[in-house]
Parts: structure tokens; C-alpha cells; sequence
């Protein structure tokens, strides 16, 4: 039986605007799209989870706002368990996402807001509710002590933990050493390490840095070319991408693997099969536009798979 996952992590309101290329500073260009949705790592990672035929139950802080009523109009579709996420007076937050509608690739700012404001105590009082699960899955979208006091619970109780980090920041030794699956993709497994990442090889030579540094296995997600799954004591094995579509939008890409892997995961399935599991809902998810509404659900996932 599959167990719970518990994603702690962020919710914002994404605003998408789509135009024939990203603008330059200074620059004004006219836009061909908009769309006003729900997003945030934690929140998009916990419906894809969700939507990939997971448990999951969410743990972060809102506004008691509009854009905090969309995060719990979004959980409850998805069957989502947000009982230990609180409101606050601090209002949720909001991501601006440019998507050129050439390639479908992104430029994002996020101001995170409301979840923000989690902090370790608050974390540490779902401390039971941690130990119940059987995954936690965290991003970066708050703040760093409070991604690492849940780290570190999970890890006491033998909970398998997820460590997305992104968005890209510098993490100690310690903060890696918590991580039982660490996924960047090319550019944050770059900032990590100070190597460059643009090849299999080169994700390799920085996936065993990182694992040198604490991390038990390193996942780089390499967009279209797929995942590199990097173990202790193994060779690094490369899982291809795979093709559902026109690419529309490749903003979910990573969040649909994050959740769809700690999906598979949670249910028993090999890193691997994970992995596989990963990149087919994220091949799906870029065919879409938008983040949590790009998100498949299991049967989609399944026929995929083949």
C-alpha cells in the first residue's frame, strides 16, 4: 500500500504572460496570452504527486486572500490534505512567468509571500504528521531553516526525503546531507557546484560532487534529453525523455517530475522505474500551458508508460 507523501513547500499565484520572445531590460513588447492560475514549487510537486495517484498532504502558510482561497479551491480537487497549512495576515504570494511562445521556455520571478513566513516551530508542531509519511518532498520557496528542520525530522524518523532546490541557492554540506534524493536541474546543479552542466558527462561529474558533499543520490533533470540518476556505487544511468506532444510550455516540467517520481516512490517503486515514472508526467506536462493545470493524472502517466 502506497504511503503518504507530505510536500513542505510553497503556494503562489502564477501570472503567465505569453509573447513571441522574452523582452530585454527597458523593453516593452506586446503579448499574445495571459492566464492567472494557481502555482508555487510545493503546491504544483503536490498536485502532480496528487493527480499521479499519490496521498499527499500539504504543509505551508497562506494569505486569507483571494490567491489563498484559489491554493485551498486547488487542494480540494485534487484530494489534497491541507489541514496543517494556516492562514496568516501576510498575503499569499505571486510569480510572474514569461513563456516564449516560439520555444515554450520560461523566465520567472517569485515573490513568495504568505509562505514565507513558515518557520521551523511551525514545522517542528507537524512533527507527527511528518513522521507518518512515508516521502517528504521539499523545494526552496521557503525559507532555508525551515526546509532543513523538516529535512531532519523526516530523516530521524527513517521518512524517505525528496530535495528539490530550486529556485537555485546555496546550500551548506549539512543542508545536502539530508537529502535522500536530490533533483536540480542544469542550472542548479551549475550554481551548486561551480561546474558547468550542458552534457551527460558534465551532469554526471556534478551529480558525484554533490553526492561527495552528502546527498545519498543525485537525479539531474536534462529537460528534453531526460533524467540522470546518479547512485552510490553504481553507474550513472540515463533516463530518456519521452514525447507526448507539441511542447507548448515547459514551466511544470520539473515540478511533473518531482511529484510524478515522489509518487512512484511512495508505492514502492525502484529509482529507476521513479525516474520513468517522472519523465513521462513531465513529457506530458509540457504539451500543456500552465503549471498545476499542466499536471497529468495516473491513467494519462500509465499510457505513456506503455
Amino acid at each position: 500500500m502506497a504511503k503518504k507523501i507530505l510536500v513542505l513547500g510553497s503556494f503562489v499565484a502564477d501570472a503567465a504572460f505569453r509573447a513571441a520572445r522574452l523582452p530585454g531590460w527597458g523593453e516593452t513588447l506586446m503579448g499574445s496570452g495571459f492566464a492567472l492560475g494557481p502555482g508555487g514549487k510545493g503546491s504544483n510537486q503536490a498536485v502532480a504527486a496528487a493527480r499521479a495517484g499519490a496521498q499527499v498532504q500539504m504543509l505551508s502558510r497562506l494569505g486569507d486572500d483571494a490567491f489563498g482561497r484559489l491554493a485551498r479551491d486547488t487542494w480540494a480537487a485534487d484530494g489534497i490534505d491541507a489541514s496543517l497549512t494556516e492562514n496568516c495576515e501576510t498575503p499569499t504570494g505571486s510569480a510572474v512567468i514569461m513563456v516564449d511562445e516560439v520555444t515554450g521556455q520560461n523566465a520567472i520571478i517569485v515573490v513568495p509571500g504568505a509562505c514565507f513566513t513558515l518557520r521551523p516551530n511551525d514545522v517542528e508542531r507537524a512533527g507527527a504528521a511528518i513522521r507518518s509519511a512515508g516521502v517528504l518532498l521539499a523545494q526552496l520557496e521557503l525559507p532555508l531553516d525551515t526546509v532543513e528542520c523538516g529535512l531532519r525530522i523526516a530523516r530521524e524518523a527513517g521518512v524517505r526525503t525528496i530535495l528539490n532546490p530550486a529556485p537555485a541557492r546555496a546550500l551548506s554540506d549539512q543542508m545536502l546531507g539530508l537529502a535522500d534524493f536530490l533533483i536540480p536541474n542544469e542550472s542548479e546543479a551549475a550554481l551548486l557546484t561551480g561546474l558547468p552542466v550542458e552534457s551527460k558527462e558534465e551532469a554526471e561529474a556534478a551529480a558525484r560532487v554533490l553526492m561527495g558533499r552528502g546527498a545519498k543520490c543525485v537525479i539531474v533533470t536534462l529537460g528534453a534529453q531526460g533524467a540522470l540518476v546518479c547512485a552510490a556505487g553504481a553507474d550513472a544511468q540515463l533516463v530518456e525523455a519521452f514525447h507526448a506532444g507539441a511542447v507548448l510550455d515547459t514551466t511544470g516540467a520539473g515540478d511533473g517530475f518531482c511529484g510524478g517520481f515522489a509518487a512512484a516512490l511512495s508505492e514502492g517503486r525502484t529509482v529507476l522505474e521513479a525516474a520513468r515514472f517522472g519523465c513521462a508526467a513531465a513529457g506530458i506536462s509540457v504539451t500543456r500551458a500552465g503549471t498545476a493545470p499542466s499536471m497529468p493524472r495516473r491513467e494519462e502517466i500509465l499510457a505513456l508508460l506503455g
